[in-house]
């Protein structure tokens, strides 16, 4: 479940596309049976704003600075991140003390219906696929190009549209620190158990990547929000808080998110570069878990630079036929050659392609 058709995720300056979700991916037209995920690379020309620092805190997340404590610095900040988390803990359970209201029970209703038909008709599966052994070099070369190296959307002014181009190579080159942000209304039993879940899977993209992922309290560059219909309304100055300088019309796609679109993700560089700086998930709290962790992998993967999605691929959750709920192995061998060192952010097809195909090739131990 991957992207919105609304926004690309690829660091062009231009081109805004869906990763699979924060503009709306190709599955946003089917609403019950994908999660529309939009990976929007929007250029952002100052990540700071024109001070170059982040906005002032604003909206429900908002935390009260902690007074530094005594000892060491290492164990100053650690205290201090824990009491911030409490603080932020005990802050948003005030504020989740009202029921849910009946377009979030509306919703939840609809998202454990969608996930049964997709289920009863052989979808969204968790097994592998049979894993990598039927793969060949040649094949899986072609789906990397056709995932990592295209936009399935272009932006217009201040609207994404559907248009499927090539795009250059984009990937972090940071340390990812993905910060998980609830909404107000999300009880403490669902953050515990989603917050585990991006704790996982971060830890699994690091493994398969070799780049730095991680979890941290605060002060993220990848933000996951995991927000209800009740939330997304007011979400507005959170989001511009967690992602300074992001484009009026993307956060506006946060707050207008269709039903048909589950999770989305948008990604962002400065100015030109290919380097991702910044870039943030939302999910809906009111997903039913399978479906919740499909967009977990879907998203976070998506958001570390496999953009597009490709009908081709498989077994693959980077297409829109919502087979296959989690990351298959023939997944984390696109990953693998995303973040080869030998292949550069900025590299086009032409240059890209030769060396793909050697990594393939080496990954699949010789199965041309």
């Amino acid at each position: 479940m991957t992207t919105p058709p609304s926004r690309p995720a690829a660091p062009v300056p231009s081109a805004v596309r869906p990763a699979g979700p924060p503009a709306n991916r190709g599955r946003a037209a089917r609403i019950a049976v994908r999660c529309g995920a939009v990976l929007l690379v929007a250029a952002l020309a100052a990540c700071g704003g024109p001070s170059g620092r982040d906005p002032a805190p604003s909206g429900p997340a908002q935390v009260a600075v902690v007074p530094r404590p005594s000892g060491t610095p290492e164990t100053v900040r650690q205290a201090a991140l824990r009491r911030e988390r409490a603080e932020a803990a005990r802050l948003a359970q005030e504020r989740a003390s009202k029921q849910p209201s009946a377009a979030s029970d509306t919703m939840r209703d609809y998202l454990v219906g969608a996930q049964d038909a997709l289920i009863a008709k052989g979808k969204l599966r968790t097994d592998d696929g049979g894993g990598a052994g039927a793969i060949t070099a040649a094949a899986l070369t072609d789906d990397f190009i056709a995932i990592a190296l295209r936009d399935e959307y272009e932006r217009k002014g201040a609207a994404l549209v559907p248009g499927v181009h090539a795009a250059p190579l984009r990937r972090w080159a940071a340390p990812v620190s993905l910060q998980v942000d609830f909404g107000a209304s999300v009880d403490a039993g669902t953050r515990v158990r989603h917050r585990a879940d991006v704790a996982t899977f971060a830890g699994r993209l690091g493994a398969v990547t070799g780049h730095p992922v991680s979890l941290t309290g605060a002060g993220g560059n990848f933000a996951v929000m995991i927000l209800s219909e009740d939330d997304r309304a007011g979400v507005g100055p959170r989001v511009s808080q967690l992602v300074p300088g992001i484009p009026p019309a993307d956060v506006q796609a946060i707050v207008d998110m269709r039903p048909q679109n589950f999770c989305t993700v948008f990604a962002y560089s400065a100015g030109s570069s290919p380097v991702y700086s910044r870039a943030v998930a939302v999910i809906r709290s009111e997903l039913p878990q399978r479906m919740f962790q499909s967009c977990v992998h879907e998203e976070l993967a998506q958001g570390m630079g496999l953009a597009n999605d490709s009908p081709r691929a498989r077994p693959s959750i980077f297409n829109d036929d919502e087979e296959f709920a989690y990351l298959t192995r023939h997944d984390e061998l696109l990953l693998r050659i995303l973040y080869d060192p030998r292949l550069v952010p900025g590299m086009t097809e032409a240059e890209a392609r030769p060396v793909a195909q050697t990594i393939a090739t080496e990954l699949l131990g010789g199965n041309s």
